[in-house]
């Protein structure tokens, strides 16, 4: 028996009882949920087959992985006086790698190489495989033309010259050459199930292709699908993992999940194929600017050279003069020194003039390297080398990012800062050249003075020879410049190298079966237990003894369960039932109720119609008869009786009779048709039925009815509903609150905690009547006999088996 917090009830320690609760807690809450094993059991199954069927139905993925050696970049003569400067920040060069290997640019690049706009797949009877290399047909796409794309066609070879070409999936987008980045939303069905011949153009508004037949049979069926440039270089772009192996190496490892494991093999070894042939174009982009400028310096001297040479042979012819004096040799042995050194100066100078140009108009991708135009200074070479690696930079990074992005306003940011360095260093050479050429024009002026006191004839032949000397040592030099130029253009070689082709795992990557196993048994576990909790949280209704007893004031004191047939008296009619024992269980724990009492007044009420206190009441009145105590029930339920209906009596008279006339209560007895039970019924329902009840005569009727009578049954009415029921707890040595399973609510708990903290009403307990659904963990009292109540008002019908999923799924 549950013991209230309460000074009318004892109660036993505290710690214990918290503990013990607590226990019983856990175990009615694991009971709780293994009353609904068969529903758990077919979820937990239906999870692992759903499971299963993901696993065999799923496209196997692979992972295909490849490496390249990167080789990091020796500072260049005079960079690290810039470092330690601060002019020029330090990089991680595998970090710039793996943004070259994962950018936009390059993939698109590869795809352009590899030709796979066109995705074929077979057609399977739940997915579909996608096919790659040996095709048995092949779809030729006019890209300059607007094209379906995203979206599946279907093919069905009807002989070898024709073909039923349909839409599979309508999932297109339209692109346009013109707009290549931006697709649009197709407005209208490109067209509808048509026959086409091999070899002859489709074309509509928004498509233009042609199919060929490789090896395709009659009635062989398959799809594509058209992909455009860009959509298919951002997704592989996004596909792609570049790591390294580990923090200090500088190995990286290329890997690619794709459902065709040649398919991912052929594009990362493509990827890395032109990911070299980049790096060696950009190696070979300095040499090409060199040779350029070259060859147009070249330009003009070849012009000068042949000029000065057929005047040169003329004047010697005319004047048969071939060879200078000794003194004049002299002469231009020096002047020739000076005028090369002069030659090599303006050359410098219109390099640096040309530098100058390119850094004022933002030519960054022109710049020439000053080391393979003869310039020495280790300043300026690290200057151009830099800059021109920061642009390579920024055109990468521009490529897939916006202009915004703080990586790519790091490196404008940069290549200003060289290049404003780089400028004051091309003004600084540029001033120092001019001055260089001021002395050797006074040299070479001072020289000039010598050769006035040569004879005429050999002074005028020494000036051609020095103009044809000038143009001949320039143009040697160029010519040697552009050799070492192509030689170095042609010795290059790309610093970095692939270590391990391309190569897929053996084993697929997904679907990972194990673990999918794993989640649908979870989830078909959890699901269910998450629906239950959810509905127990939302349910209202009182269905656990074990809850109403721990939130009940008063002690819980029977429980009694469903009656099995629609006779409302089973203690009569029917007495070996086990509601007949909860009953009999009842009455013997009432000796402990009301001590020494040899006459008995027992009140039965609830918080709503419809719980069950009248068909109790019967019950315990019968129960008590049976005994051979004299026992009568009173019907005090004045605004709906039901007694008469359970002993098929007529209602014309009864205690609202005697209350409103002079009619003596004996005279309104009626004998139930069993010994030692008689029945007072409530009467014609009265207009005021809580005056009647609240007079003083209805207090002298009940003590004469007591001093008659050894057991009185009081059949009151609700107490949530109506009043006057408070008053008559005061007639009663014991009273009865009845609740009822899965129909009375959880608040209605609180109704009789008031009535006992705030009402003073004693000597209350608790019944919870209808007892039919299994919490799982028993009640405590011995009574879970499993049997039903309910059908009229008060809910009597026959058991009937209910089959366990109904029972799980619940409820009346």
């Amino acid at each position: 028996m549950h013991t209230p917090n309460n000074p009318q009830y004892p109660q036993q320690g505290a710690s214990f009882q918290a503990v013990q609760e607590d226990e019983i807690d856990l175990k009615a809450l694991l009971f709780n949920y293994l009353k609904y094993w068969p529903i758990l059991g077919i979820c937990m199954f239906a999870g692992i087959l759903i499971a299963f069927l993901v696993n065999r139905y799923s496209t196997p993925v692979y992972k295909v992985e490849s490496s390249v050696i990167v080789v990091d970049d020796k500072p260049t003569l005079g960079a690290d006086l810039f470092e330690a400067g601060g002019l020029l920040q330090g990089k991680s060069n595998v970090e710039n790698e793996i943004g070259i290997l994962k950018s936009y640019t390059l993939a698109e690049e590869t795809l352009s190489e590899l030709n796979l706009n066109v995705l074929y797949f077979s057609d399977g009877f739940i997915n579909q495989q996608q096919m790659y290399g040996n095709v048995p047909v092949l779809i030729e796409v006019d890209w300059r033309h607007p094209q379906l794309v995203g979206g599946m066609f279907r093919i069905e070879v009807l002989d070898n010259e024709k073909f039923s070409l349909s839409i599979e999936d309508d999932g297109f987008q339209v692109y346009n050459p013109a707009d290549p980045f931006y697709k649009s939303k197709l407005t209208q069905d490109p067209f509808i199930k048509s026959i086409q011949y091999f070899g002859e153009e489709i074309k509509g508004d928004n498509y233009k292709i042609k199919v060929q037949n490789i090896s395709a049979l009659a009635g062989e069926k398959l799809l594509f699908q058209l992909k455009d440039s860009p959509s298919l270089a951002l997704q592989y772009k996004n596909n792609i993992s570049i790591n390294p192996i580990n923090k200090q190496a500088s190995i990286l490892t290329l890997g690619l999940e794709t459902p065709v494991r040649r398919l991912g093999e052929d594009y990362l070894n493509k990827l890395m194929e032109m990911y070299l042939a980049r790096e060696l174009k950009e190696k070979n982009r300095a040499a090409e600017n060199t040779i350029l400028f070259i060859e147009e310096q070249l330009s003009g001297i070849t012009d000068s050279l042949t000029y000065f040479e057929n005047r040169l042979e003329r004047y010697r012819s005319e004047n048969r003069i071939f060879n200078l004096s000794q003194e004049g040799s002299q002469i231009f042995e020096r002047l020739q020194e000076l005028e090369k050194e002069k030659s090599q100066s303006e050359i410098s100078l219109k390099y640096y003039q040309t530098l100058q140009t390119y850094l004022s108009n933002d030519q960054l991708d022109d710049l020439v390297a000053p080391s393979i135009i003869g310039v020495t200074d280790p300043l300026l070479n690290a200057l151009v080398i830099n800059l021109s690696e920061l642009q390579a930079e920024r055109i990468r990074l521009t490529a897939n990012f916006s202009e915004q992005t703080p990586a790519v306003r790091e490196v404008r940011s940069k290549i200003q800062n060289t290049k404003k360095a780089l400028q004051e260093n091309v003004n600084s050479a540029i001033r120092n050249t001019n001055n260089m050429l001021f002395e050797l024009n006074n040299r070479i002026r001072t020289i000039e003075r010598e050769i006035n006191t040569l004879p005429e004839t050999e002074r005028r032949l020494l000036g051609i020879q020095r103009q044809f000397t000038i143009n001949e040592n320039i143009y040697i030099y160029l010519l040697q410049k552009r050799a070492e130029a192509e030689i170095t253009r042609a010795s290059n070689m790309p610093k970095n190298s692939i270590l391990d082709n391309a190569r897929a795992l053996q084993n697929p990557i997904a679907p990972k079966k194990t673990l999918n196993l794993l989640i649908g048994l979870i989830l078909g576990l959890i699901l269910p237990i998450g629906v239950i909790t959810v509905r127990d949280f939302l349910n209202t209704k009182i269905e656990d003894p074990k809850e109403l007893e721990n939130q009940l004031k008063v002690p819980l004191i029977g429980v009694i369960g469903r009656s099995t047939g629609d006779d409302g008296i089973p203690v009569l009619n029917n007495p070996r039932s086990s509601v007949t024992e909860a009953f009999r269980s009842l009455r013997a724990d009432l000796s402990y109720l009301a001590v020494n009492k040899q006459k008995t007044c027992i009140l039965f009420t609830s918080s709503i119609s419809g719980e069950g206190k009248t068909f109790i009441s019967i019950n315990m009145a019968s129960v008590f008869s049976l005994m051979g105590k004299k026992t009568v029930l009173v019907g005090l339920d004045l605004r709906k009786p039901k007694i008469a209906e359970d002993f098929r009596m007529i209602n014309d008279k009864g205690m609202s009779t005697c209350l409103s006339t002079d009619m003596p209560w004996q005279s309104v007895v009626k004998p139930s048709g069993y010994e030692n039970l008689d029945v007072i019924l409530s009467g014609p329902i009265p207009p005021n039925p809580a005056e009647l009840l609240l007079q003083d005569k209805f207090a002298v009727i009940m003590d004469e009815i007591k001093e008659a009578y050894d057991i009185v049954i009081l059949d009151c009415p609700p107490v949530g509903l109506v009043s006057e029921t408070k008053e008559l707890f005061n007639y009663a040595d014991v009273s009865f609150y009845v609740f009822r399973q899965d129909y009375s609510q959880k608040g209605n708990i609180q109704i009789l905690n008031n009535l006992v903290e705030k009402g003073g009403v004693k000597k209350v307990y608790g019944i919870l009547n209808d007892v039919h659904i299994d919490t799982g963990y028993g009640y405590g009292y011995g009574y879970g006999y499993g049997y039903g109540y309910g059908g009229n008002s008060y809910g009597y019908h026959d058991d009937v088996h209910v089959p366990w999923w109904k029972r799980a799924l619940k409820r009346k």
